[in-house]
């Protein structure tokens, strides 16, 4: 027998990739020299924020329901966290059970928000998820004496080390301390997110997975064949709430504070729902791909070009002419104008997405002839 080789597709390079970056300090030595930004520090909000865009594709890539309000369960993750952890509160939490009473607390109001929506389709259950997180957003803000406002809660501890943990970093050359070590929560936030692929991974693959596809494709027909469809909004509503909420709890612990209200609005989820779009609907990887993109645009790509503005405004001649208006449309000041022109051309020329399921493909081009149909030339 021929001895069978182990697939290596490009997820494994990729996770591979992750693990070993910090692992490198030249690697990160060359990106600051070229960038002057430590990529270090800002790969944990992006896992952090790739787990929120798989929860949302729970339910619009799995289960076919449009959802706008996925930013409100991240905040409810934050603020749980916050108040649980913060010195001002008598609470004093540990790191592990501040996340999982965040998550907890999340799939409670994801599951009694979902209830009464069961019977909504469409338009009608995207405009009650809009107001949810809109109004979760203002009751951040407004409720002063429990969440400090606008003011945010801080300052949220880090986690706790064991001693042979710290012990182990000391010993390989690592600090201990979470705001100048960045390889911890680098390491802390990447083990979050492989464990939540390696879950919807197996998910897909289970009878519970199937039925959201069955639901997305034709609820009626789902329904016909002896399928509950309201437990299934409802578990696709509460996993995806629970995923957010625990997100949220990175969130805040990464930022040592709840951060301002304004980071749970509207315009957080409909980041969210573009990496979908420009990713590919319920394919995990073409989520993932669509988070490199356009989060790695918004945190690393977007503050390095305002530097370029910044020092093409003072020059004159036509390097200012050439490139100023360039950079502006790419650097922080244009970035929803480039966000809106991508998702244009998206919807003109691929639809489907980069990197979108095979199910979501045939239905994008199911009108589309075969290649094996179409005319041949003379």
């Amino acid at each position: 027998m021929r001895n069978a080789k182990l697939p290596i597709s490009w997820e494994m390079l990729a996770v591979a990739a992750a693990l070993l970056y910090p692992l490198v300090p030249a690697v990160d030595d060359f990106l600051f020299r070229l960038t002057h930004w430590r990529f270090g520090f800002v790969m944990p909000t992006i896992f952090i924020l790739a787990i929120l865009a798989l929860a949302l594709n729970v339910v619009v890539g799995y289960a076919g329901l449009l959802h706008l309000g996925i930013a409100g369960f991240f905040g409810i993750g934050a603020y749980v966290t916050g108040i649980l952890t913060v010195p001002a509160y008598p609470f004093g939490c540990s790191f592990w059970l501040a996340v999982l009473a965040s998550t907890l607390v999340a799939t409670a109001f994801g599951i009694v928000l979902s209830a009464p929506l069961l019977r909504l389709r469409g338009d009608y259950f995207a405009l009650v998820t809009l107001g949810f997180g809109l109004a979760v957003m203002y009751s951040i803000r407004n409720l002063e004496e429990i969440t400090a406002g606008t003011k945010s809660l801080n300052p949220v501890p880090p986690p706790e080390l064991l001693p042979p943990f710290g012990q182990l970093f000391e010993a390989v050359g690592w600090g201990t301390d979470w705001a100048s070590e960045y390889r911890l929560f680098y390491y802390l936030t990447l083990a979050f997110l492989l464990g939540t692929i390696l879950l919807l991974r197996n998910l897909e693959r289970s009878s519970l997975g199937r039925a959201w596809v069955a639901l997305r494709e034709d609820e009626l027909a789902a329904t016909c064949m002896g399928l509950n469809a309201a437990r299934l909004k409802l578990a696709a509503f509460a996993l995806s709430a629970a995923l957010a909420g625990m997100a949220g709890s990175l969130y805040a612990i990464k930022l040592g504070s709840t951060a301002d209200p304004l980071a749970y609005d509207f315009n957080r989820s409909v980041t969210m729902l573009c990496c979908l779009i420009l990713g590919g609907l319920g394919n995990r990887n073409g989520v993932l791909l669509g988070v490199a993109l356009i989060l790695g645009y918004d945190n690393l790509l977007a503050p390095i070009l305002d530097d370029v503005q910044r020092a093409l405004g003072e020059q004159s001649g036509w390097k200012k002419i050439v490139l100023y208006p360039f950079t502006l449309l790419m650097s922080t000041k244009g970035k929803l104008m480039m966000f809106g022109l991508v998702l244009i051309l998206m919807m003109r020329y691929r639809p489907e997405g980069l990197l979108p399921s095979s199910r979501v493909r045939e239905e994008m081009h199911e009108g589309d002839p075969a290649p094996h149909t179409l005319p041949r030339k003379e």
